[in-house]
């Protein structure tokens, strides 16, 4: 029981799903449980991913052709932000924000607690989004199964990656209590680790069945790739991660999924 409290906490935290009235008060709330429900990070993303094959599959039914997958992927990407309320894409934002306006680590921590988004979280903002619908586009031309398994494989792994990050990095964000990110920053132990991990074999498993087991190796080998960037980058820069860079690393890591089921050598 516990574990199911613990990712209805995690839908709650993570996504704008509603979890209130008595269900709420079934779950209950404590700083320890919302550390414990870091663990279901990739289990949120089969609810996401499933709602952003959902309305690609939808729209793509009825827009054929280049233009239509183009709208698709918009339509399925505006879900994906509605229902997160941009939680990861604001991250990608602030950490953008915060790295390309200053060299200095304790400058660059202050501009991201900032709330407004600077030239380089628009930018970043602006290719993220733009490099993700063509990408998805690019993926529907492979057919509908294999966009459907890119959607819901991409947004459980990259729910994953900063699950690693929170383990192996320091927190160095806003140690007051009303940060965000402050009950996550914790190190996660072992069995949590563990526990994201079987969330996310299914997905693994899905994409080697629908692209071989070569090419489904691939988005988990560049995913992995791509957070053990993130890892560093914000290790060099900023000495630990921060919930901004954890956000970043969601962002990074789906596209790097993308990219490499949609790459044909």
């Amino acid at each position: 029981m516990n574990g199911v409290r613990h990712f209805l906490l995690a839908l709650q935290f993570f996504t704008r799903v509603p979890v209130t009235g008595p269900l709420a008060g079934w779950v209950g709330f404590s700083p320890a449980m919302l550390r414990a429900s870091a663990a279901h990070f990739p289990g949120v993303g089969w609810l996401v991913g499933a709602v952003a094959a959902g309305v690609f599959w939808l729209a793509q039914a009825g827009l054929p052709g280049l233009a239509g997958a183009l709208v698709a992927a918009a339509l399925s990407t505006i879900a994906t932000v509605l229902m997160t309320g941009a939680f990861h894409e604001d991250g990608l934002a602030d950490v953008a924000d915060g790295l390309g306006g200053s060299a200095d680590r304790a400058r660059a921590l202050e501009i991201m607690k900032d709330s407004r988004i600077g030239a380089f979280g628009a930018i970043a903002l602006v290719l993220a989004l733009g490099l993700k619908v063509l990408l998805l586009a690019m993926l529907a031309g492979q057919g509908a199964s294999a966009v459907v398994a890119a959607l819901v494989c991409a947004h459980v792994l990259s729910r994953l990656a900063p699950l690693f990050l929170i383990r192996w990095l320091p927190y160095v964000g806003d140690e007051s209590a009303a940060s965000k990110s402050k009950p996550l920053a914790d190190a996660i132990g072992g069995s949590a680790l563990v526990v994201g991990i079987l969330w996310s074999l299914p997905a693994m498993a899905w994409l080697a069945a629908v692209h071989g087991a070569m090419r489904g190796l691939a988005p988990v080998a560049l995913g992995a790739l791509a957070a053990l960037f993130m890892a560093r980058l914000l290790w060099r820069r900023l000495r630990g991660f921060t919930g901004d860079g954890l956000g970043a690393t969601q962002q990074v890591c789906e596209l790097a999924i993308y990219l490499a089921l949609a790459w044909r050598p």
